[in-house]
């Protein structure tokens, strides 16, 4: 208990004071280069600057929700090929230093992505959502909330592309009822549990109509905030919803 203890004590220590110890932090094993990266970022110490210290090949998980980075410390995560799940900008404000020629440069080196979180980086466009749809198979999670560049051309893409995806966030985005069914009529159809679509103003019935109709495994619809829809959607999942289907769904009513 008390080596752990003093372990964490020194790992603490050196969240606190990377760019005094740059050389001995490069040379420290891969697992204790995890505990230091979830430290740091927990801080919002990691920066483009710093975080090719505590990167190694074997890194799988990269939550940088709390620190401001920018392509410069995508570019770097291009090395660590094992990559598992990033997660990008916390959902309290916008981003504009990550875009898509970062997110596509992640999707190119690191094919085993399951899980991409691109909350409110409004300079990410289709382009890297369609760099991310092509390149890793594996994609379960995507979360695009905020990013209000994207176009039905990203539901589209990862639509044709991503046959495990169960869980999509695109609220407060720009998308349409096409790039909706587009996503929902193709190869994730059988495998989508949730969506979240909140906060969408160019979305109507047919979008929710839609994942209803074609997602027989969906157990999480939200699309609250979006004003085209009307009480058809209500009726729709009680007549296409069986009862104890649905954990979460929320609308508004105008």
């Amino acid at each position: 208990m008390a080596a752990s203890s003093l372990l964490e004590l020194c790992l603490c220590y050196l969240a606190g004071h990377v760019d005094c110890y740059h050389g001995d932090i490069k040379t420290l094993p891969p697992h204790l280069k995890d505990r230091l990266f979830k430290l740091m970022s927990s801080q919002g110490a990691i920066t483009d600057t710093n975080i090719g210290q505590v990167l190694h090949p074997g890194l799988q998980v990269a939550d940088l929700q709390n620190c401001k980075v920018s392509d410069g410390a995508l570019r770097q995560l291009c090395s660590c090929r094992q990559l598992r799940k990033i997660i990008l900008n916390s959902r309290k404000e916008d981003c504009f230093t990550v875009t898509s020629e970062g997110v596509a440069a992640v999707a190119a080196s690191c094919p085993y992505l399951c899980e991409v979180e691109l909350w409110r980086c409004r300079a990410v466009t289709d382009e890297g959502v369609l760099a991310v749809a092509r390149n890793c198979k594996l994609l379960q999670v995507i979360t695009l909330s905020g990013c209000v560049a994207i176009t039905d051309a990203a539901l589209l893409a990862l639509g044709r592309n991503c046959r495990l995806l169960h869980s999509i966030s695109f609220a407060a985005t720009q998308v349409t009822d096409d790039g909706v069914v587009g996503l929902v009529n193709g190869v994730c159809s059988q495998t989508l549990k949730e969506v979240h679509m909140d906060r969408c103003q160019f979305l109507t019935d047919q979008a929710v109509e839609a994942v209803l109709a074609c997602c027989p495994q969906i157990t999480i619809l939200l699309f609250h905030g979006c004003p085209l829809v009307t009480d058809r959607s209500r009726e729709a999942l009680q007549d296409l919803i069986g009862p104890n289907k649905i954990r979460q769904v929320t609308w508004t009513v105008y």
